[in-house]
């Protein structure tokens, strides 16, 4: 995908962890003229392709009015501790990433990569991989002419917050990803940077429809991630 003068990638989430390794990912590609970053807070990262626009994400859909875009790229997402209680953590993981999507729609999107989890599935009994299934289905009924669902396991990299469960898992995660085989494979450690890379090259491919990406499919579009121009 070579870049052109009108080329524009839409970014929500980009304070996280993936988000920021895309933003960062999506600015050095050069498939992007302009990459808009919507953001509560501002990023620390500087660029003549970068916009950082700073909205108030509980009335995202009409802040996003105007906007203009080819490729929308969503990060959005929290943790049930973080959240405070189911409904606070639904809000953000469901309703939130709902409305960008839309407001991506409107703002002429062709291509919607979202950050989902392994594991996502509506009739799921717990509650974190249910509303993240229900999510997943609720955009697929938006028909965006290409939906990628990039599923990863646990993310690696550094995160604002220091958990110890978490903290302990990043480093014993990965020493047990050889054991996850067949079709425990999709619950296997992987790197932000790595799903940032995929996120990208996810749209590159310009395939059409919706396409569930777990932890082989991952690691392979990161592996064919390489770079059309740098201007």
């Amino acid at each position: 995908m070579q870049a052109d003068t009108q080329r524009i990638a839409l970014v929500a989430g980009a304070n996280g962890m993936v988000g920021t390794a895309l933003v960062r990912t999506l600015v050095d590609s050069g498939d992007y003229t302009r990459v808009i970053a919507l953001t509560r807070r501002p990023l620390a990262l500087e660029s003549p392709r970068l916009v950082n626009r700073i909205l108030r994400f509980a009335a995202l859909e009409n802040e996003m009015q105007g906007l203009a875009c080819h490729d929308a790229y969503c990060c959005l997402g929290t943790t049930l501790r973080e959240a405070g209680s189911p409904a606070a953590f639904r809000a953000v993981d469901h309703d939130l990433i709902l409305s960008f999507a839309r407001g991506a729609q409107a703002a002429g999107a062709q291509c919607l990569v979202v950050v989902s989890a392994a594991g996502a599935d509506s009739s799921s009994r717990n509650f974190y991989l249910r509303v993240k299934g229900e999510t997943e289905a609720a955009l697929e009924v938006l028909r965006l002419r290409a939906l990628h669902l990039m599923q990863p396991g646990l993310l690696l990299g550094e995160r604002r917050h220091w958990r110890l469960g978490e903290s302990l898992a990043r480093y014993s995660l990965p020493l047990l990803n050889p054991l996850l085989l067949g079709r425990f494979e999709r619950y296997r450690a992987i790197s932000a940077r790595v799903v940032a890379a995929a996120m990208c090259a996810a749209a590159r491919t310009g395939r059409l429809g919706v396409m569930r990406h777990t932890y082989a499919s991952l690691q392979s579009l990161a592996r064919s991630d390489r770079p059309a121009s740098r201007v």
